[in-house]
């Protein structure tokens, strides 16, 4: 009896081995499947990004080479009106093949195409100006020329009146020439603008934690006694590596600059509007064309108030990113 009773109790044990064997082999296909399709999904997506990373790369070069060759060819006008016509037909010239790389970037993505075209817009921009300085250069030799006779002319001049309207005429044409002087430089500044907001280094992902007198974590505003505000550069290829200064604006609920000039906060010019604005502190970091973790610590040694606050990070002048957080 006893030897009967322990044969058939084990039948049930063997059947419940089998099923849990099965039960683990098709959690381990399962497995195998779902790890082999995240990779093939991980591959396609990082493809993917690649793509849109170059097309932003090109995009950017293209930015870059367009007002620096524009710039170049501002900086070749003069007095002659005959010469800035053709550096102004030069410059359409130029916008429409940026206007047409800018398509296939936008419409074809082939960002072979457009990279040929960015080296033939190059190649003309060279052509251009060594055509236009030919023609300056020979302006200028009959413009030496025309002195040399005025000159001699003057000296056949033998009347008062004759000087006095001389005067008159270089006093005239040195007007004229400061004028144009004068607007030439507002161009290039413009262009400059253009070229420096290019450059500009955008940041996101802008978080701001307050912290207490044992440095934890809170969002009591009569428990704060410092801030401590973070964000990430974002990938700029036009921007050159190195040292960039970001400056910090926090904001208090009554719409006023949090700023103690002790601790560092000053004034900038903001170069979109020409404001002049009041900024919190600065902070230098290492830029090196990627995506960087940038912190920053704020402790006035005051009472935070109660309320919605706005926090703004600007680079080269211009707004970079911006964020809000509240205190209660």
């Amino acid at each position: 009896m006893t030897v009967t009773t322990t044969s058939s109790g084990s039948n049930p044990q063997k059947t419940l081995l089998i099923v849990a064997g099965v039960i683990i082999v098709a959690l381990l296909a399962l497995n195998v499947y779902l790890w082999v399709n995240k990779n093939s999904q991980s591959k396609q997506n990082d493809q993917l990004s690649e793509k849109l990373d170059e097309t932003e790369k090109v995009r950017a070069e293209l930015e870059k080479e367009y007002y620096q060759a524009l710039t170049d060819l501002e900086a070749m006008k003069g007095s002659n009106a005959e010469l800035n016509a053709l550096i102004e037909q030069k410059e359409v010239e130029l916008t429409n093949q940026k206007n047409q790389i800018e398509g296939l970037l936008r419409n074809k993505g082939d960002l072979s195409k457009a990279r040929q075209q960015i080296t033939s817009l190059n190649a003309k921009v060279e052509q251009y100006l060594a055509e236009i300085n030919q023609l300056r250069q020979q302006n200028e030799q009959l413009a030496t020329e025309n002195t040399q006779l005025s000159g001699q002319n003057q000296e056949l001049s033998s009347t008062l009146e004759s000087e006095r309207q001389t005067n008159q005429q270089l006093s005239s044409t040195q007007a004229q020439l400061q004028t144009e002087k004068e607007e030439l430089e507002k161009t290039k500044e413009n262009l400059s603008r253009k070229v420096n907001a290019a450059s500009v280094v955008k940041v996101n992902d802008l978080a701001v934690t307050g912290l207490d007198a044992k440095n934890k974590k809170t969002r009591k505003s009569k428990n704060t006694l410092a801030l401590n505000i973070c964000f990430n550069t974002v990938v700029n290829e036009v921007a050159e590596p190195g040292v960039e200064l970001f400056l910090i604006r926090l904001i208090l609920p009554s719409g006023e600059t949090m700023a103690l000039d002790e601790l560092g906060s000053g004034a900038f010019v903001n170069n979109a509007n020409g404001e002049q604005l009041r900024y919190t502190r600065a902070k230098e970091a290492d830029y090196q064309n990627n995506v960087a973790k940038v912190c920053a610590d704020w402790k006035p040694g005051q009472a935070f108030p109660e309320g919605q606050y706005k926090l703004e990070v600007y680079n080269k002048g211009y707004l970079a990113g911006t964020t809000s957080f509240s205190l209660n």
